[in-house]
């Protein structure tokens, strides 16, 4: 089905669902590459019009990629719940922006609401959002999970400590760690991004994480982010697995190309759940996902990339993971050229993934040819804190050694919780002030010789 808009007395025309939502989609260097992109600010100011006036119900009718042909395109309509869809069914895009930030529409409203939309309504109506109305309506979602401890909660601030090594040396990852949990990061998860897919390496991370977690009595947990059949097989082997990790993308052939499918994610989900290492809650997966995925493996099917990217939250919230963050700035500039497309993504990507229920967290980063720099990066920080951003990454000095990009590092999500007001997770504050880093006033306090986290033993074994 063919749309038309006219503007100025020349009308545009968009074959089809999917080019309508490429046309109006801001600005990025990804649908360039595609060829997808608008040809002009015209012609995406007549596609986001006409995509205004399109009515929400239209989405459940036609689709980017056919039914037939892509697992994800039906997983989001098989799962579709229409009783939870009635309160804005008879909405066009258009009238969908403005109900989202009407004073009436809370938390409440919009968890209740989150399994009623797919992917491309979100993708949909926050193409025609301002920043600010992206921050805004953000901010009133509240996802929240639980494995040994809370995430998600309204007024908190997560992190992920990450602590990669560019050889896995457990000297060099074990000192990131320390020095994560003396700078109060860690609630989300303590997860390393291995080097190496060896599995006796990954096995001697987990064990590794793990030993310092029991030693503490730290109230979070771990992953070691290799291929979801690493650690399949790891959990097989006996090895103390918290989280499954896996990239995701939007259309059935991207997560192909990752070596994965929805069965062995269901697989892996229910072999992490067998465990029952959770103290609090079942949220076992953690996902990462990231716009342009869907391109750079020449599976996008001529959709936008950040349609795709929308897509991937329907992959991910199958299987109530704990944390779900978009790597927004890591494959380059080829997707996100610049400061500003990067910021306006992150922006993105948080608001359709917490619109659609996930408790989504954003890594705050960028390549070295990106023409993107730290100042870009505060900015973005410093909104997505406003928007109520689940969690960030704490990568010591910002600076990540082995994937040799720039991320955010532990003093960031101090300054976040700072400035804003924002705590960890409870179970994790707790034990903050347990441990005498931090004090009544939620300071974090400076270590005194002696403290016992500065006697762990670097020439462990695990």
């Amino acid at each position: 089905m063919a749309y038309w808009y006219s503007v100025d007395g020349v009308t545009y025309q968009f074959d089809d669902l999917r080019t309508l939502l490429a046309k109006a989609s801001p600005a990025r260097s990804g649908d360039q590459l595609a060829g997808v992109a608008a040809s002009s600010a015209v012609e995406r100011i007549a596609a986001q019009s006409a995509l205004s006036e399109l009515p929400l119900k239209v989405f459940l009718n036609q689709t980017v990629i056919p039914y037939e042909t892509d697992d994800v395109t039906r997983l989001i309509l098989d799962t579709h719940d229409a009783e939870a869809f009635s309160p804005v069914s008879h909405l066009c895009v258009g009238e969908f922006r403005n109900w989202l930030l009407g004073y009436e529409v809370d938390a409440p409203v919009l968890r209740k609401l989150a399994p009623g939309l797919t992917p491309e309504m979100v993708a949909a109506v926050s193409k025609i959002m301002s920043l600010q109305d992206l921050v805004l309506v953000a901010s009133k979602c509240e996802v929240i999970t639980r494995f040994r401890n809370t995430i998600g909660l309204r007024g908190r601030l997560s992190t992920r400590l990450q602590p990669n090594h560019p050889t896995d040396d457990t000297k060099g990852v074990a000192a990131s760690i320390l020095d994560g949990l003396l700078n109060g990061s860690g609630d989300a998860v303590i997860g390393v991004n291995p080097a190496s897919d060896h599995l006796p390496t990954i096995a001697q991370l987990l064990h590794l994480i793990d030993e310092i977690r029991e030693t503490y009595q730290i109230p979070t947990q771990s992953c070691v982010l290799t291929h979801v059949t690493s650690q399949i097989t790891a959990i097989e082997q006996g090895a103390p697995i918290d989280l499954v990790f896996q990239s995701i993308a939007g259309t059935e052939d991207a997560n192909a190309s990752f070596g994965v499918s929805l069965n062995v994610l269901r697989e892996a989900c229910d072999a992490a759940r067998g465990l029952r290492r959770g103290t609090l809650g079942d949220n076992v997966m953690y996902f990462e996902t990231g716009q342009g995925s869907a391109l750079s493996a020449n599976a996008h099917h001529g959709v936008d990339q950040q349609t795709c990217e929308a897509r991937a939250y329907a992959v991910a919230r199958t299987f109530e993971p704990l944390l779900v963050n978009t790597v927004v700035g890591f494959i380059g500039p080829e997707y996100l050229y610049d400061g500003k497309q990067i910021i306006r993504a992150g922006l993105e990507d948080h608001f359709c993934g917490k619109l659609l229920g996930l408790p989504m967290g954003c890594d705050i980063c960028y390549t070295n040819h990106a023409d993107a720099d730290q100042d870009d990066m505060d900015s973005l920080l410093t909104l997505l804190g406003a928007a109520g951003c689940t969690y960030i990454m704490g990568v010591p000095g910002a600076d990540d050694i082995m994937l040799n990009y720039q991320s955010t590092s532990f003093q960031d999500a101090l300054y976040l919780r700072q400035v804003l007001g924002l705590a960890p997770a409870p179970e994790f504050e707790q034990w903050l002030q347990d441990m005498k880093l931090l004090n009544s006033q939620q300071q974090l306090q400076r270590v005194i010789p002696g403290h016992p986290m500065l006697t762990y033993p670097m020439d462990s074994e695990s």
